[in-house]
């Protein structure tokens, strides 16, 4: 068989020229912003505008564009080697769709058509479930794939918070960093606006078990560890707590600092800008001890057996954003089994 895997990712601008459109594309996502057309377009063009001169200081922090399409490449290349490698007797292209910058859905449709694969799996860069992310990329896909007449036989992966091997990448990064006394873990990651997940999103619930299954597989039951989340922006509450005042009472407290990006597994701005650059500032004025950060999980041999075991396994089914459900099982907190 020819197997055709799709990476989904954010994406990230290419140069500093693009920040703005790149933020352009993010707020018009529906999944973002809610508002009907052509209000959420007049939010999201304000928006853009307003945040790009401040985005484009943070890209150029890490030379001017985003790593992210390079790093997803090189994932890319260990998964389908991998993949390769476990059934030699399949032909395997793996490619990849980002959400708001280049390369879309739509031209990993046209890569894909060259290849004509009798079957794909859409596979999320995002362990962990969100309409915000999973949900939205695969439903730009679907549309996509409408548009361009690309209909072939579809499976896809959900989410895999707890999945052991992935569960085992982020054990094996950090165990060496808990050694010292007096230390504190943070699990950071990307946050969401409150309403979002009171409405239904499994995300936080899914972030709170990847936590516990690392925690359980590091086998140090009297861990000191908080969950928190990172990146808040405008003016509604988002859930917590977050890291930046983690960060403060660990410094009240006297403590040393690892902070894990427990929800992302490419290096980003969030990761060597807020993490790396803003937050270590902000834990030396706030008098922490010490401040280290564990590398995202980037081409970690565990987290590709996870990605390689994730497609294999793959289930037929659509984003649980419609009553559907994608994953076999249930965690009691997926949309579809709220709506059933």
């Amino acid at each position: 068989m020819k197997r055709a895997v799709v990476l989904f990712n954010l994406g990230g601008p290419d140069q500093l020229a693009s920040v703005q459109p790149f933020l352009f594309n993010l707020f018009s996502d529906k999944a973002i912003i809610g508002l009907p057309q052509p209000l959420r377009w007049l939010v999201a063009k304000l928006i853009s505008t307003r945040r790009a001169p401040v985005a484009q200081e943070i890209y150029g922090h890490i030379g001017g564009k985003s790593p992210l399409l390079e790093l997803t490449q090189a994932q890319a290349r260990a998964l389908e080697t991998a993949l390769k490698a476990e059934n030699p007797a399949d032909d395997f292209k793996v490619v990849i769709a980002m959400r708001y910058w280049h390369p879309f859905a739509a031209e990993a449709i046209a890569e894909l058509k060259a290849f004509a694969p009798d079957e794909v799996t859409l596979l999320p860069f995002y362990p962990q479930f969100s309409t915000t992310t999973t949900g939205s990329s695969v439903l730009d896909w679907e549309k996509q794939a409408r548009a361009h007449d690309f209909a072939v036989h579809t499976k896809t992966v959900c989410c895999y918070p707890t999945d052991r091997i992935y569960v085992a990448a982020h054990r094996d990064l950090l165990q060496s960093y808990v050694s010292e006394p007096n230390t504190r873990v943070l699990f950071s990651a990307h946050g969401l606006p409150k309403k979002v997940v009171d409405g239904g999103d499994p995300y936080q619930w899914q972030v709170e078990q990847t936590v516990a299954a690392t925690v359980d597989a590091l086998g140090k039951p009297d861990l000191d560890y908080v969950t928190c989340y990172q990146s808040r922006v405008g003016p509604l509450e988002w859930i917590g707590p977050s890291t930046d005042d983690e960060i403060e009472r660990a410094g009240q407290e006297g403590k040393s600092l690892v902070v894990v990006p427990i929800a992302f597994v490419s290096e980003h701005s969030e990761t060597l800008v807020e993490l790396d650059i803003e937050y270590a500032e902000l834990a030396e004025k706030a008098g922490v001890v010490s401040y280290k950060r564990v590398p995202a999980l980037g081409t970690n041999p565990h987290y590709i057996d996870a990605l390689k075991a994730a497609v294999l396994g793959a289930g037929d089914g659509v984003a649980p954003v419609g009553g559907k459900r994608i994953c076999p099982g249930t965690c009691g907190k997926c949309p579809a089994d709220q709506a059933a």
